[in-house]
This record gives structure tokens, sequence and C-alpha cells, in this order.
């Protein structure tokens, strides 16, 4: 539920920015059209310029992805930070819902719905944060063909993402040959390497590429079976979200095998975890928790690491 009224609200906001897409105008053109100068419910004086918009990545589809820019503050110079390319994970979570709304943006919003708040720790007080979501299909990111929603791969969405840079660095001329990062979380941890791998391979004997690719970074990353099992059982253990002897179990009961099809021990297992673990956020263990996780552990399983998609279908069935 919290996810849904998160984007509904930033749905609406998106209705009143009224972003739309240029048919016929130079880049230039296109960033001043894309400049957000005030939100419903925005604190005054917030000391920072923000951009939306979309850049078409397929003429022929029609496929056009949709972005966020918000820049440094004025006080922190932001012509000499660095930009950051945030992707959140899913596959299929919007990085303007996730990421901007609830994550590292700048802007909070209020419970009534209606205003917003600054968040202390955005991370454009460091840098220029610019959020996308990818690959067409989420979020406000979109195709006018309908079967490209059924066909969008890893390779797909980080070639659509790499054409997505290209022009938008044509629309901002101004962070041509700056320091450039891709981050993320969650099933990012497929999208951001594999973007990395494409601009490092078209940058390779380019001396001052328009794309300066500095390095990238993944928090709670999905990699592989494997290490996405050891990573989360030693993230709880270490964590004291669960006993020693249900490590142990879980290490022996789910011997690092396919998420896909865990067994019944395993499956098991976990179902004592989640018990031990208790009403808590696990995505932000030492903050206040909702008056019942419950809700949020069933319907945003698309939040979790892959290997527990079917467990939190089997805590749901079971009404654990």
């Amino acid at each position: 539920m919290g996810y849904y009224l998160s984007y509904v609200v930033v749905l609406v906001l998106f209705i009143f920015v009224g972003v739309s897409v240029s048919l016929s105008s130079s880049p230039i053109e296109d960033q001043k059209r894309d400049r957000v100068t005030d939100l419903p419910g925005q604190p005054k004086n917030v000391g920072f310029a923000h951009y939306s918009g979309y850049v078409t990545v397929n003429e022929k589809s029609g496929s056009a992805l949709f972005y966020w820019l918000f820049e440094a503050p004025a006080s922190r110079r932001p012509e000499k930070r660095p930009l950051v390319l945030w992707l959140n994970g899913g596959p299929g979570c919007s990085s303007i819902a996730y990421g901007a709304s609830e994550e590292i943006g700048p802007f909070r919003i209020r419970p009534d719905g209606k205003s917003l708040y600054l968040n202390p720790y955005a991370w454009n007080k460091l840098a220029n944060i610019l959020f996308l979501d990818s690959p067409a299909g989420v979020g406000f990111s979109y195709s006018n063909k309908t079967t490209d929603l059924y066909t969008f791969g890893d390779q797909r969405t980080a070639e659509d993402a790499y054409t997505f840079l290209v022009k938008w660095f044509e629309r901002f001329p101004q962070y041509k040959h700056r320091e450039f990062y891709i981050a993320g979380e969650s099933y990012a941890g497929h999208y951001v390497p594999q973007l990395s791998q494409i601009v490092y391979e078209r940058n390779k004997g380019i001396k001052n590429p328009v794309i300066n690719f500095k390095g990238f970074m993944v928090g709670n990353a999905v990699t592989d079976d494997y290490h996405d099992y050891v990573g989360t059982f030693e993230y709880w253990w270490t964590h004291g979200l669960v006993s020693d002897s249900t490590y142990r179990m879980l290490r022996i009961a789910c011997d690092f095998g396919s998420s896909q099809h865990p067994s019944v021990p395993c499956m098991q297992a976990l179902k004592v975890a989640v018990v031990e673990q208790g009403n808590i956020d696990p995505y932000s263990i030492y903050t206040q928790p909702c008056n019942d996780t419950s809700s949020l552990r069933r319907d945003l399983g698309g939040r979790y690491v892959s290997l527990f998609s079917q467990f939190v279908q089997f805590i749901h069935k079971h009404h654990v």
C-alpha cells in the first residue's frame, strides 16, 4: 500500500508539472522546457534546480525514458559536482517512485499526500542526481509498441539506457566530460554493471569522452543465487536479526541452491527466520517500523532479493 500511495502522489505531481515530449525543438530548448519551477506543496527556496522529461531511445517503436534530475544546491556549486545516475531494480520498480520519493531524493511526501518536505540525507547535497525509469514500461517510461513490454531483457535495457545517456548529454551539454557514476539497488545489480560495461567499452580509445565514466556502485544487489544467499544470511546474522541456530540451519537447509525452486527444508528455515525478525522494515532495520509490515512483506515482493519471491508467496499463502 505504501508503494501505491507514493506512486499515485508522484503521478499527481507529474501531472501538475506538465512534462511533455518535444517533437521538434533543439536539445537546449528541451532542457529549458524540462526545468521544474515548482511542485504542489514544495517548500519555498529549496536552493537547487531540478528538471524532468522524456528522452526518446527508439524512434521506430516510440520508446521514451523518463528522467528527473536534481542538481546540487547552488551554495554547493553544482557545476563542480559529479553526476550520478540512479537506477532502482525490481525488475519493474520506478526510480522516481522509490529512489527519488522514498530513498535518496531531496523531497519526502508528507502523510497527507498534499505537501513535501526536504530530506536531510538527500544525495544531491553532494552530487547531481539523475533518476531514470528504465526500461520502457517502468514508471513513466513507455513504448508505443506493446510487444516491447514483453521482450525486454537485460541487454536491451542496457542498450536503451546507453542511448538515453548519449541523447541526454546533448540536452545537457554542461555535464559533458563531467565525472560520471552509475549507482542503484536490488535488480540494478544487473542493470548497473551491464550499462557500465557498455559505457566503458564505447569510451575505449577516446581521450576525453563525453560520458566521463569513473565508476559504479550497487547496494543490496541481485547478482546470482549463490552470492545472494550468502550475503543475505550473513547480513541477517551479523545484524542480530536471526539466532545462531537459525543461521546455521539456513546455511545447511538452503545449501545455496536455486532460488526458483528452494527445497522444503529451506522454505521452513526461511519461515523461522522471518518469525525471528519480527515487525521490522528489512530495508531500514534501525528506523521505526510501520504499524504492521505484514502487508509490506506480502505486497512488495518485487523489492525483495529475487531468491525470496517464492518465499513471500509461501508466507502469504499460509498467513504467517
